[in-house]
């Protein structure tokens, strides 16, 4: 009886393993955490693309837009403090930020930072 339990125990523990290595390396799982970034960049693009054809570029400085663009080229990895000075970039950063944060992106993923 006892040898039964143990090799239903050993199966049930390889078999939970193994079900668990597939969900990790599933959409569902590891690829998840990586493919996070990556979703969050191209929302963060799409996001920005809209509010900048609503609101227009007047009023925002070269540097503003320059950093943004610099971001997002490198996959909204790179930490760049991007601080919006003028208005209408303040409208703006607050904009994409209430929005990406909607979409579920933390206020840490955000650019927008005045140091």
């Amino acid at each position: 009886m006892s040898r039964i339990l143990h090799a239903s125990f050993i199966t049930f523990w390889l078999l939970g393993s193994a079900l668990a290595q597939e969900a990790a390396t599933s959409d569902g799982g590891g690829d998840r955490a990586s493919g996070w970034p990556a979703k969050k960049c191209l929302l963060f693009r799409q996001i920005t693309d809209e509010a900048l054809a609503r609101i227009g570029v007047e009023g925002m400085g070269p540097a503003f837009l320059e950093k943004q663009e610099r971001f997002i080229a490198s996959g909204c990895l790179m930490r760049i403090a991007i601080c919006p000075t003028a208005p209408k970039e303040l409208d703006y950063a607050n904009l994409v930020s209430l929005q990406m944060m909607n979409a579920g992106a933390t206020g840490s993923f955000l650019p927008f930072a005045c140091r």
